[in-house]
């Protein structure tokens, strides 16, 4: 069995923390939110809002369209109304190409290292 971290864990994840994850500002994270009605965090009594993994992975699908793919926000819209799901899996594809080029960098510096 895997061995889970404290932040796999977790079941709210604070603006801050989310915006620290996509490297954004709170801001904008508020703005998708109003474009974007699949972005519902819960919001608390004093207003404070409490993203669950879904919404991670509903701003990583905006993310994924608007900052690497440079679409519009209306761009963004329609393609995700149009093919939500081809939307989601060319995003869920480039998070895994980037990770496995990590571990590459990553094992090439061990090796750099070791010669």
């Amino acid at each position: 069995m895997a061995l889970r971290t404290d932040k796999e864990l977790k079941l709210y994840y604070s603006i801050s923390e989310v915006a620290r994850m996509f490297d954004v500002n709170e801001s904008l994270l508020r703005y998708w939110e109003k474009e974007f009605p699949m972005i519902a965090p819960k919001k608390t009594g004093g207003n404070v809002r409490q993203y669950r993994k879904e919404d991670i992975e509903n701003i990583r699908l905006v993310y994924h369209l608007v900052k690497e793919k440079g679409m519009t926000l209306a761009g963004a819209k329609q393609r995700l109304k149009q093919n939500r799901e081809s939307a989601a899996s060319s995003a869920e594809i480039i998070e895994r190409l980037k990770k496995v080029r990590e571990e590459l960098v990553s094992m090439r510096k061990e090796l750099d290292y070791l010669t």
